[in-house]
Order: structure tokens, then sequence, then C-alpha cells
């Protein structure tokens, strides 16, 4: 019998470029959808339901700079374009095209922490590993 793992603040990281810049604590998304209803003359309920444009919103707890990325002098006021990948027992679960849109920080001398981050993400997609 195969023992499922759970994963770990190393199996959840920002990439930039394919390359691993920091590693998150926690998450949480939620993904929206937008839809139009297509109403029929004389007819009481709508006759069908056009899908749209779907919205990703994360946000992640606890990031924490890789000495890579902090030698390569990465800050995240500055990240674009970024994706956040989450490893799932099964599957890998990317979020790509991600912008920030609210930055919470917080810290110690000498700690590269960011306590909260709010991503807007482009795109969500999920492969078997």
């Amino acid at each position: 019998m195969a023992a499922n793992l759970i994963p770990t603040s190393s199996d959840i990281y920002l990439e930039v470029d394919g390359k691993k810049v920091a590693v998150v604590q926690s998450y949480t998304a939620q993904s929206t959808k937008s839809s139009t209803m297509v109403e029929a003359f004389g007819e009481r309920e709508p006759v069908a339901t056009i899908p749209g444009q779907s919205r990703h919103v994360l946000e992640l707890t606890r990031i924490y700079a890789t000495d890579e990325a902090l030698a390569d002098g990465i800050h995240f006021h500055d990240l674009e374009d970024f994706s956040l990948v989450i490893c799932k027992p099964d599957r890998r679960v990317i979020y790509s095209g991600c912008q920030w849109s609210k930055i919470g920080e917080s810290g110690t001398l000498g700690a590269a922490v960011v306590e909260k981050v709010t991503v807007m993400a482009g795109r969500r997609i999920e492969t078997a590993l």
C-alpha cells in the first residue's frame, strides 16, 4: 500500500523563469468564474448559460526567499509574471501569470520574511506527477 505524502512548505513555492525564488508556508486559493444567462422571449427560465472568464485570487502566508534569490537581488515588490507551484501527492497545481496586488510585511533584523501577499493569477493548470 502506498503512503500518501502531505505537502510541506518546500512543496509550495514561487517560481520565476523556472527557478524557485521563495517557499510559502501556507496559502488559500479562491477561483471564481463569471457566466452569462441566455434568456428567450416567453421562457420563464434561462435557456442556456455561457461561461465567462475565470479569476484566481491567492493569499500566501509566510513567504521565505531562497538564498539564491536573495543573492540575485530579487525583491517581492519587483516580482511580475511569476508562478505559484503547489505539489500535492498525486498532482501539481500551477498558478501562472501571477501579479501581486497586496503585500503586508513584518520581520526582524536579518530575517527575509513577508507575512502576507495577495496574488492574482492569470491561469490555473494541473499536471499529474
